[in-house]
């Protein structure tokens, strides 16, 4: 498993037309990133705008999505955030699973918990889920830092934690977790900007906003990086570097879904509450897009 999940792995996008979810986009889209090498995918994660769809529309993306990847890509459904526990292990009996190789959970949002309170949350969910789980440690959005040490004693654990997505921002917290980690529990970057010096560190990859868009490039830098080609990966990564922070000016996933706007993929339509980018901001960021190199470079 720890083969199937290393390089790039990307939290795909929603598309909406209209306020409804644009099947023959999403098509194209997992088309795109497949072409475009990416290792993995992510489905209905925070990207993906799942807080927004109902039960019934997060049913019918997984379904959909499985159909379409065919097994090409291994699979992660990302929906199982969530900030009550019992609710959250509810929604394994809710979803389908079939197709997918694990699951990613956000830790809990707005309520603050302790560490403690953090660590029983996860083995509450590690009892009941039927598959490997993704610690999901993204404190800008709930609030509440996993530390290091909270992910290494669920690490250690139980072998149900697959690996992290730490995106903290802090690098030395991710190196912690890299240092004293069971042999085979993985590291992911979340921040798409911090991707090659966390591999320089160890991570085994990424789960990435920007290779909805530009897969090719990006899942190339991350290839190059994990074979040792830094010389390779730093050019890549720099023909990308002027691009990111346009895609989160105005916040994720509509950054994103401009950009892919911008590419002819699908339309930047966001569901409320969040709203597309400013017309500053597209013309910003198209502006640094016309700026990247057409993907030329393939790594092995």
């Amino acid at each position: 498993m720890k083969q199937q999940l290393s390089g790039t792995g990307v939290a795909l996008v929603t598309p909406f037309q209209r306020d409804k979810i644009d099947f023959p986009a999403l098509e194209n889209i997992i088309e795109h990133v497949i072409s475009g090498r990416v290792d993995f995918i992510v489905s209905l994660g925070t990207t993906g705008e799942a807080a927004t769809l109902t039960t019934s529309e997060c049913k019918a993306v997984l379904k959909f999505t499985v159909e379409k990847v065919a097994g090409r890509v291994p699979l992660v459904a990302g929906l199982f955030g969530g900030n009550c526990t019992a609710q959250l292990i509810e929604r394994f009996d809710t979803y389908d699973l079939e197709g997918f190789m694990a699951v990613m959970s956000s830790s809990p949002a707005y309520l603050k918990p302790r560490q403690e309170g953090i660590y029983q949350h996860y083995m509450k969910l590690a009892e009941r889920s039927p598959l490997p789980i993704i610690i999901y440690n993204v404190p800008g959005r709930t609030a509440c830092n996993v530390t290091a040490a909270t992910t290494l004693r669920l690490a250690h654990a139980t072998n149900k934690f697959l690996a992290v997505k730490e995106a903290s921002g802090n690098i030395n917290q991710a190196m912690q977790i890299l240092k004293n980690k069971p042999k085979d529990f993985l590291v992911f970057s979340g921040d798409d900007v911090l991707t090659l010096p966390l591999i320089g560190a160890g991570a085994y990859g990424v789960i990435s906003v920007i290779a909805n868009a530009y897969p090719a490039q990006f899942s190339g830098m991350v290839r190059a990086a994990l074979s040792g080609d830094f010389k390779t990966a730093q050019r890549l990564n720099a023909s990308l570097l002027d691009v990111h922070p346009w895609l989160y000016v105005d916040g994720n996933p509509p950054g994103i879904k401009c950009a892919l706007e911008i590419l002819g993929l699908c339309s930047r339509e966001v569901r409320l509450p969040q709203v597309p980018v400013s017309e500053r901001t597209y013309l910003e960021l198209k502006k640094e897009m016309e700026k990247v190199p057409a993907a030329t470079v393939e790594v092995a």
